[in-house]
């Protein structure tokens, strides 16, 4: 049988991304999916599904047999969650899957990570590039995703350096996009509310990024043979401020302007008492607004993405305008046939 690649995740946003752009381009796609994964766009797109779970080492065994490339995109969704969720489908699974694709003799191993295995840098310096240390200021408590995007990390780095697995790291920032069925949705019905404030001044610069376009970035890296053993940051489209930013989802889905603000200090510590509430009464969903998120929104911390640019020849496109027109047509579209998504590739 011909080789192919095998994608993780692929029901999710990154995932679906980068499975819809790797068969445009002619190569065959292999995505192991669990036995209750909405697979209806795979589907139309072609896609050879493999049925697991990627705690079970011998799911992973299956998929990648005969796998050039491995595109791990698969892990436990946002940052609200138990310690034991974090590390089964995030650290475990990655080890099965690393482990596999070594033993297979998977040409490249493509790991989709995040700018949060920086931890939590210090603000106000320059743009932070792939030479900054993993795990910085990890003092938060309950701060599982972040540490979870650390270890995950650490994990292949070692396999790589043990098993001669071949692995490229790429780290994203907030992702937005087609087929984002949590961020996009709290943030387009709370616009519509009014609900949404400014954290802060507004004026800091915003890292989030068009999944399409990190999906691009992925599969650049993975073909570059000189990328493995290389990380590379992809954070953005261009400057954009975070009142900018919120403004942009605002005028895509018809919303009202955003110009209420709140203080940094007080929306953390606000957040911080919602999530100690949330974890004494062990509530299952998240709270309504999150520390990380907040940091997210109002931090003053740029990532450089000179090195992808450089060396992969990766350009940021398409403008943020015009990638968010897309997620927002593509959620209201959903939305308006309750109970269903639409299935059309992008």
């Amino acid at each position: 049988m011909a080789s192919c690649d095998l994608v993780t995740g692929a029901t999710g946003m990154l995932g679906s991304h980068i499975a819809e752009r790797l068969i445009a381009q002619g190569r065959r796609v292999r995505a192991l999916v669990r036995p209750k994964n909405d697979t209806r766009f795979l589907e139309s797109l072609g896609s050879e599904l493999v049925l697991g779970d990627l705690t079970d080492p011998s799911a992973c065994e299956r998929a990648v047999r005969d796998v050039e490339v491995v595109y791990h995109s698969a892990a436990k969704v946002g940052d609200w969650g138990t310690w034991a969720e974090f590390q089964a489908n995030c650290l475990d699974a990655t080890e099965n899957l690393g482990r596999a694709a070594a033993r297979a003799g998977v040409g490249r191993f493509l790991h989709i990570s995040s700018t949060s295995a920086y931890g939590h840098p210090d603000e106000g310096g320059p743009p932070i590039d792939e030479s900054a240390p993993l795990g910085q200021n990890i003092w938060w408590p309950w701060d599982d995703y972040t540490v979870s995007k650390v270890e995950s990390e650490r994990i292949l780095w070692r396999l790589a350096a043990s098993c001669a697995l071949a692995v490229t790291v790429i780290r994203p920032s907030w992702l937005y996009g087609e087929r984002d069925r949590t961020t996009t949705a709290r943030l387009v019905e709370r616009l519509r509310r009014r609900q949404v404030r400014v954290i802060g001044r507004g004026d800091n610069p915003m890292s989030a990024i068009y999944a399409g376009t990190v999906a691009e970035a992925a599969i650049l890296a993975a073909r570059d043979p000189g990328s493995a053993g290389e990380a590379y940051n992809i954070t953005n489209q261009g400057k954009i401020t975070q009142e900018e930013f919120l403004n942009c989802f605002a005028e895509a889905c018809g919303a009202a302007r955003v110009t209420r603000h709140v203080p940094y200090r007080l929306a953390f510590a606000a957040s911080l008492l919602l999530e100690a509430y949330g974890r004494m009464t062990r509530r299952v969903r998240p709270p309504l607004i999150s520390r990380y998120a907040t940091w997210l929104m109002g931090r003053h911390l740029e990532y450089s993405t000179r090195k992808a640019e450089t060396r992969l020849g990766w350009k940021p496109a398409p403008s943020y305008r015009e990638s968010i027109e897309r997620t927002v047509r593509w959620y209201l579209s959903r939305d308006a046939i309750p109970g269903h998504d639409i299935v059309q590739p992008a």
